[in-house]
């Protein structure tokens, strides 16, 4: 009867023992990264020389998503109606983006040369790529571009005009010849009409953006800014369209 006693009472002991080693994670932490559009004080920082390819397209027909505002600077003279300097008497709707299968999560994408699609360990965005590009999307518009109102899909106020993105391209791609990735941002946009749901134009951008280094935070960075050259693009060309549409050319 003893033997049993001594069993049951070193039995907790055992447990407590192996506890640290039974329940310990040993996985890396995540890091979550934040991208913000036109984001203060940036420089190159060393980076390699960025470009950006832009392309509009005539009219098509697309079942519609929701809208972008378009952009324009400021300048004098008061626009007919009473609309403030420069805005254009608009309301844009952004829709929730379309994003290529494989881009379509909140995983930070990696190209490699043999075309192998990864993901960064231990490393994610803020949300899901659709939800990230259309919240810089609506900054970008309401920083750059002069319209009455620009919001998201979620927005109460009904807007007579949408703006859709398509994500083609959103990963950080090495090379055999380079030892830092460039990153990749193409953009398809679609802009329409609330009133009978046409389309009024098609625009395409295409940024590229080489890190400063091979550190996850420069990539990051060359992220913010390929996302930064590709959504200045849509924003000036759905401005200028918005513009003759409503008879009001950006300034």
């Amino acid at each position: 009867m003893r033997l049993p006693r001594i069993l049951a009472a070193l039995l907790p002991l055992a447990l407590a023992a192996c506890t640290g080693s039974l329940f310990a994670s040993k996985a890396a932490p995540i890091t979550t990264y934040l991208l913000t559009a036109g984001a203060p004080g940036r420089t190159s920082s060393g980076a390699a020389p960025s470009g950006v390819a832009s392309s509009g397209m005539g009219s098509s027909g697309v079942a519609p998503a929701e809208g972008m505002s378009p952009g324009g600077a400021s300048s004098g003279g008061g626009p007919p109606g009473g609309s403030p300097t420069g805005e254009i008497p608009v309301d844009l709707a952004i829709l929730k983006p379309r994003v290529r299968a494989g881009l379509d999560s909140d995983r930070i994408a990696v190209l490699y040369p043999d075309r192998r699609l990864d993901y960064f360990a231990a490393a994610r965005w803020s949300g899901p790529l659709d939800e990230l590009v259309q919240d810089l999307a609506v900054q970008a518009f309401h920083s750059h571009a002069h319209l009455r109102n620009v919001s998201s899909d979620s927005s109460v106020f009904a807007s007579a005009y949408w703006l859709e993105i398509e994500v083609a391209d959103f990963q950080a791609e090495y090379s055999p010849a380079a030892a830092v990735p460039t990153v990749h941002v193409h953009l398809l946009a679609r802009l329409g009409s609330s009133r009978g749901r046409r389309i009024l134009s098609r625009f395409e951008a295409d940024a590229r953006q080489a890190a400063a280094d091979n550190r996850l935070t420069a990539i990051v960075d060359a992220y913010e800014r390929a996302a930064d050259m590709a959504l200045a693009t849509i924003v000036a060309d759905a401005s200028g369209a918005l513009g003759k549409s409503t008879g009001r050319e950006p300034p």
